[in-house]
């Protein structure tokens, strides 16, 4: 039997090889098992779902799970963005939840996220106790097969029938249909300020990538008076042939109906709707470590003040504007479980990564698209200007800084053979610079004399190494690149 864990953001797979109705049915029972531990049962548990292929019916299986072992369920009626059915984890005060969902990844995945009490990603000593359910309820059962059978309840079938207790006899709980948009808009409508957008006439086109964000940016935008244009605004499980994923390469429909309509801003989300991806008005894509910083300096011109979490990978732009500000960075590994416990504990007033999650203080500790998307509308429509042109502000105070991420393939014995390297990796130099730090957190990062940094980490699924670069210059960002390759021999 394949081995289930949880990785940065929950459990992955490809459907009907690994990730089956039997072996959600085995991962809710481990859930159930945390939750009752806890002694949070009697909350109820949230389960929601995005748009992919059998997210609703996965997730009426983890509902009759839960319902089976006495554990209430508040489902959502409909598919819904990950942040939204966090959110409806501190609107209910619930034990937490369970969504259904591979983000941006490929069509042929679906993914099994646990969203603790606190409204956030789970933390690894979390994630290491649900394993161990996992593993214990594997070996129960021979280790061939799932502990529950798990007929995938459709439309009209009762839940809790595939889900009989782990022993003894329980009354089955009840299982309730909820709708947390309302809720949510209210929250969001309080958090950000959008009344700057009906006065400046704003123009956005949407792209919400086939995805569970659907209905959100252009009801929130419509309603605050921007002219919205939407597209990929229908459930397709195979994303018209491509990726969920708002990244500069997967958004040229989105880049040529803001230079066609001549729109100020396109805004996309990714599958689930925690990602962000930003076109500007020229239709250049603006990277989250472009926007991260931006949004920080902003948010602090705006007379608000706390530090900002960033993880390992994310531009250090963000250290240079807090700097200036009397604030402080805290680095964590990559995961936006880092970043969120960073915002509940050291009340950060910003916190994001480079790969499109960011919150805020005052939100759920959870990455959240929409509210990116939401933002960067507000920050264009009380400036009157470009992204671009307000990034040229911030550079021409703190100094540009060029990012990039490599992924190079290997094999996995060459992977095992660069693993042993990165455990003694500390050169004095790299690229002709000297070598100030060496950064153990997440990976090895090595930051250089005159701010630039190179930080290398291996995926933990696949033979393939990442190498993170952020230097002065994108001439100086290649050497750095170059460099990072000769020390690794890959």
């Amino acid at each position: 039997m394949a081995k289930i864990s949880f990785g940065t953001d929950g459990w992955r797979g490809i459907l009907a090889r690994d990730f089956t109705f039997d072996n959600v049915a085995l991962v809710a029972r481990a859930v159930a098992g945390y939750v009752q531990a806890h002694g949070l049962a009697g909350r109820g548990m949230v389960i929601g779902y995005d748009n992919r292929f059998l997210s609703d019916q996965l997730a009426a299986t983890v509902a009759g799970v839960f319902t089976g072992l006495g554990i209430p369920v508040y489902m959502t009626g409909r598919a819904t963005p990950t942040p939204v059915t966090a959110f409806a984890v501190k609107q209910r005060r619930a034990a937490g939840a369970v969504m259904l969902t591979a983000s941006h990844n490929p069509p042929e995945y679906n993914g099994f996220k646990f969203i603790p009490d606190y409204a956030g990603p789970a933390l690894p000593h979390i994630t290491k106790e649900i394993e161990d359910n996992i593993h214990r309820l594997q070996e129960e059962a021979g280790g061939e097969k799932s502990a529950l059978p798990a007929t995938p309840a459709g439309p009209g079938t009762a839940p809790g029938t595939n889900a009989p207790p782990a022993a003894g006899r329980m009354e089955p709980a009840a299982e309730e249909v909820v709708d947390p948009r309302p809720d949510y808009f209210a929250h969001i409508r309080n958090l950000v300020d959008l009344s700057a957008i009906a006065r400046s006439g704003l123009k956005v086109v949407i792209d919400p990538m086939y995805g569970a964000g659907i209905g959100y940016l252009e009801e929130l935008l419509g309603e605050a008076g921007a002219r919205v244009t939407v597209l990929h605004n229908r459930r397709d499980p195979l994303f018209g042939g491509g990726l969920p994923e708002p990244t500069g390469k997967s958004l040229g429909e989105l880049r040529e109906l803001v230079r066609e309509q001549e729109a100020d801003l396109g805004l996309a989300l990714d599958g689930d709707a925690d990602r962000f991806g930003i076109i500007d008005r020229d239709g250049g894509y603006i990277p989250p470590n472009q926007f991260l910083p931006l949004l920080y300096y902003h948010l602090l011109t705006r007379g608000e003040r706390g530090p900002a979490a960033r993880t390992v990978a994310t531009s250090h732009l963000l250290d240079r504007i807090a700097a200036a500000n009397g604030q402080e960075v805290f680095e964590t590994p990559v995961g936006f479980k880092y970043i969120g416990q960073h915002l509940m504990e050291k009340d950060c007033l910003l916190g994001g990564e480079e790969s499109g999650g960011l919150s805020v203080r005052g939100h759920i500790p959870e990455k959240d698209g929409i509210l990116a998307g939401l933002l960067a509308a507000r920050m264009v429509a009380q400036h009157g200007k470009s992204l671009a042109a307000l990034l040229e502000e911030v550079w021409a105070r703190f100094g540009r800084l060029y990012s990039e991420r490599l992924d190079i393939r290997t094999t996995a014995e060459e992977k095992r053979r660069v693993l042993g390297l990165l455990g003694e990796l500390n050169p004095a130099r790299v690229a002709g610079l000297s070598v100030v730090r060496r950064v153990t957190l997440d990976g090895i990062k090595l930051v250089l004399d005159n701010g630039a940094w190179m930080l290398v980490r291996a995926s933990g699924t696949e033979p393939v190494f990442r190498i993170y670069v952020e230097a002065n210059s994108a001439e100086e960002m290649r050497r750095i690149q170059e460099g990072a390759r000769e020390l690794l021999g890959i």
